[in-house]
């Protein structure tokens, strides 16, 4: 054991750093770093930035990874049930111990002075040093907001991603799109592969980024239909992610076509069109959805699976959101809805949401639980699904209270 060690002593300070805040700079996590001996050197790394579709891009680029047989690291953020899903190694959470320790070395080498770091600032750290103690080969690593600015930028990545650009955190990357996307660009490195499945303005913006840091911009096109068909994760949007991921594959490891495709079928990546089924009731289908491009994500496939007006929906949302623009696409999607409150100090009471969204506060309800019985209470022989969707932290909620992260089905 390692001295002055406690067991639970790292977690129980990674919690005391929150609710999680902003700081944009990387002054600390490099005086971090720089104090646990520079791990980020230690591997290779893919850094993902993108207002959607990074963590799904992530989660299908390690798992090709792992398939190819290379010890892949992967760190994605925020989790949906215990914070141990935001570190991958060789696709399975770090445990318990091995996470706990590198935090509770992390507390003391910060102490509360100026290194005293965010949560996600904490957290990005102990994932860099855990790949470097699990000897991992490749880094696969989701940005957090924005790109220039994030903690995790800090990385010299062989290659960067921008899955997409679209209006999300403008308060912060803003005001105008053009600018979020140039804050994306910031992850691109001189020299370096640098990949997007962007278009038309966004794109326009990540080209003259790329040209102006000397990055090697490759607009990446969906991958073939065949290969969509064998993607586990719903929704066409998918093949975009998935047709970047396989071609960061390519450039660092040349798999063949079968590992690729063996990768694609392993991937599992929980709250983002999620079904759950539950026998002898209604099914679930759990979606993040928490920005306008997301809302419209979601929209689509209730269209391509023939599910418009024919779900109720549980919509949970953080009032600092664009929420008119989240629920916008879904109003005309579904057959009722009720509103709930997501486990956030940035959620307001579900009656709020609910009025701001032009509905009566008499369809707030104190909790999913009692949302979802009052929908099947209300038409106790519909079979028809219920969707829980406007927040990430609304989809951990209901994932926590069916005993976890069941698989996607």
């Amino acid at each position: 054991m390692t001295p002055g060690f406690a067991p639970g002593s790292g977690l129980c300070w990674l919690e005391s750093l929150g609710p999680q805040k902003i700081r944009p700079g990387l002054s600390r996590v490099q005086a971090l770093l720089e104090s646990l001996g520079h791990p980020q050197r230690a591997y290779r790394s893919v850094l993902i930035a993108g207002t959607n579709g990074k963590g799904s891009t992530a989660a299908f680029l390690s798992s090709i990874l792992s398939a190819a047989g290379i010890r892949t690291g992967l760190y994605t953020s925020p989790h949906l049930v215990r914070v141990h899903e935001r570190v991958r190694i060789a696709e399975e959470d770090v445990e318990d111990r091995c996470l706990d320790e590198v935090l509770w070395l992390i507390s003391r080498i910060s102490g509360d002075g100026a290194l005293r770091p965010t949560y996600f600032e904490a957290m990005t750290v102990a994932a860099f040093e855990v790949f470097r103690r699990k000897g991992v080969r490749v880094a696969v690593v989701e940005a957090g907001i924005g790109g220039l600015w994030d903690a995790t930028n800090v990385l010299d990545p062989l290659i960067s991603i921008v899955t997409n650009v679209a209006e999300d955190h403008l308060e912060i990357l803003g005001p105008a799109l053009s600018d979020v996307a140039r804050q994306k660009a910031g992850i691109f490195r001189p020299g370096r592969t640098a990949l997007t499945s962007a278009e038309g303005e966004t794109f326009a913006v990540l080209e003259t980024e790329a040209k102006r840091i000397g990055a090697d911009l490759t607009q990446v096109t969906p991958i073939a239909l065949a290969m969509e068909q064998g993607l586990p994760l719903p929704g066409r949007h998918q093949a975009r992610n998935a047709g970047l991921a396989v071609a960061a594959a390519q450039k660092l490891a040349a798999p063949s076509t079968e590992v690729v495709a063996r990768g694609l079928r392993a991937v599992c990546w929980p709250g983002r069109l999620q079904w759950v089924r539950r026998e002898g009731r209604r099914p679930l289908l759990l979606d993040g959805a928490h920005n306008p491009a997301g809302a419209e994500t979601l929209a689509a496939y209730l269209d391509e699976a023939g599910l418009s007006e024919k779900a109720d929906l549980v919509f949970g949302a953080l009032l600092d959101k664009d929420v008119e623009g989240l629920f916008s696409p879904l109003r005309t999607r579904v057959r009722k809805a009720l509103f709930v409150s997501p486990p956030s100090p940035r959620a307001g009471p579900a009656r709020e949401l609910a009025e701001r969204l032009g509905f009566d506060a008499g369809l707030a309800e104190p909790g999913l639980l009692p949302a979802i019985a009052r929908l099947e209470r209300e038409d106790p022989a519909s079979r028809a699904p219920i969707i829980v969707a406007g927040s990430l932290y609304l989809v951990g909620e209901m994932l926590r209270l069916l005993g976890g992260a069941p698989e996607a089905v």
